[in-house]
């Protein structure tokens, strides 16, 4: 993993919260950077993917959390 990889813990949040902090902290970064979310929101499974396909960015891993909830590795484009 590159040293450009950051960890943004957003457990505890809800619908859209996760989405959204997660767009504003991807448009902070420089193109290539590799952020690992982690989230408790259910929907998040449905939403991080989708919001990474909607804005082009690269969804490379999503996975359960340890401990409950779900990890996304994604990488920024543009």
């Amino acid at each position: 993993m590159p040293a450009t990889t950051d960890l943004y813990d957003l457990r505890g949040l809800q619908c859209p919260l996760p989405v959204l902090r997660t767009r504003k902290r991807l448009e902070a970064m420089h193109p290539g950077a590799h952020l690992w979310v982690e989230t408790t929101d259910p929907l998040a499974v449905i939403d991080i993917p989708a919001f990474c396909a909607e804005v082009g960015h690269r969804l490379m891993s999503s996975e359960a959390a340890e401990g409950g909830g779900h990890r996304f590795l994604i990488e920024r484009r543009r």
